[in-house]
């Protein structure tokens, strides 16, 4: 038999499973987010993994305090150091993504500059 306790436990269990599954959404979201940005900053995201840290209010790019998952994760640049990253999700959007300081790659070496005698001389 069906009693109202039994209904609003029932209730309240679709709701947690409900909001669970939304929130694994969020988080893959999330995970996307920063792929894209480790692609665009030239680093290596580490165990392809966005961990959850924690929930906040915090300051939207309005200046609203808004309820925001923080989720963090690791990068490299050089294969060898792990440094940390943050990224903040407003539901469904990005708030910003933060790197921890880290070196930068070293730029392509400039093109040498080859000298016309030297190259007439080398094709001769």
């Amino acid at each position: 038999m069906l009693t109202l306790g039994n209904l609003f436990l029932f209730m309240l269990l679709a709701a947690a499973a409900a909001w669970l599954w939304h929130a694994h959404g969020i988080r893959e979201r999330a995970l996307l987010a920063v792929r894209r940005h480790c692609q665009q900053q030239d680093v290596e995201l580490l165990d392809g993994n966005v961990a959850f840290r924690r929930l906040a209010w915090l300051p939207d790019a309005r200046g609203r305090r808004r309820l925001a998952r923080v989720y963090g994760f690791e990068f490299t640049v050089t294969g060898e150091q792990r440094h940390a990253g943050s990224i903040i999700m407003f539901g469904a959007r990005v708030g910003r993504i933060e790197l921890a300081a880290h070196p930068f790659r070293p730029a392509d070496e400039p093109g040498r500059v080859i000298q016309l005698d030297e190259w007439r001389r080398s094709r001769d």
